[in-house]
């Protein structure tokens, strides 16, 4: 698998890394479910790496929230440090014990990450220039937090199971946005959604 992967030999050695730091931390705070860990590299690792690529020029400010087990938000930090190093990084991550593990995982692949151990309605507004979120809620829910956190002119990039559709229609219910579907890499049902000028109706 990990010769599939279009990365640097650092960037390698930091994900071997995190992929080492998650396995040893997983038993105890259960970041990642237990039945995924022996497709940790297709399932979780590779996944996150398409949310990075879907941004074709990273700049500014990056924040992931409802981070757990640093997917995408750690991911995103170690392709930055090789290819946009200028990019700011900012997890949000309300349960204590995954914050600890989030800090300890940036701390062991060497990248540079804030970390907000507060709930995503509650935390300060982060005026994000990108805004992604794997796994958290519903479209509908993270336009709510989209319009807390991101910047007028600002991306979302939101991977979505084989649902996405109903999602998007139910989404545009009550909010505006552009939308682009780009089909995963990992599971072919599924899709990376990038949106922009989220407003509500």
């Amino acid at each position: 698998m990990t010769a599939a992967l279009n990365v640097s030999r650092e960037t390698m050695e930091r994900l071997k890394t995190f992929d080492a730091t998650l396995q040893k931390w997983n038993p105890r705070i259960n970041l990642v479910s237990k039945s995924t860990i022996p497709d940790l590299w297709t399932r979780h690792i590779l996944d996150s790496i398409q949310v990075f690529e879907a941004i074709t020029d990273p700049k500014g400010h990056w924040v992931d929230i409802g981070s757990g087990g640093g997917l995408p938000g750690v991911i995103v930090a170690i392709c930055a440090a090789d290819k946009a190093p200028d990019l700011s990084v900012t997890l949000i991550e309300s349960d204590q014990r995954k914050s600890a593990f989030l800090r300890t995982a940036a701390r062991e692949c060497g990248v540079k990450i804030n970390v907000i151990s507060e709930r995503i309605e509650a935390a300060a507004a982060q005026s994000a220039d990108i805004l992604s979120a794997r796994a958290l809620a519903d479209l509908s829910q993270l336009c709510e937090f989209s319009e807390r956190h991101l910047k007028k002119d600002g991306v979302c990039i939101f991977p979505k199971g084989g649902n996405w559709k109903k999602e998007v229609d139910n989404a545009l219910q009550q909010w505006r946005f552009e939308w682009e579907a780009i089909t995963s890499l990992t599971e072919p049902q599924a899709v990376i959604l990038k949106m922009k000028g989220v407003e509500r109706v």
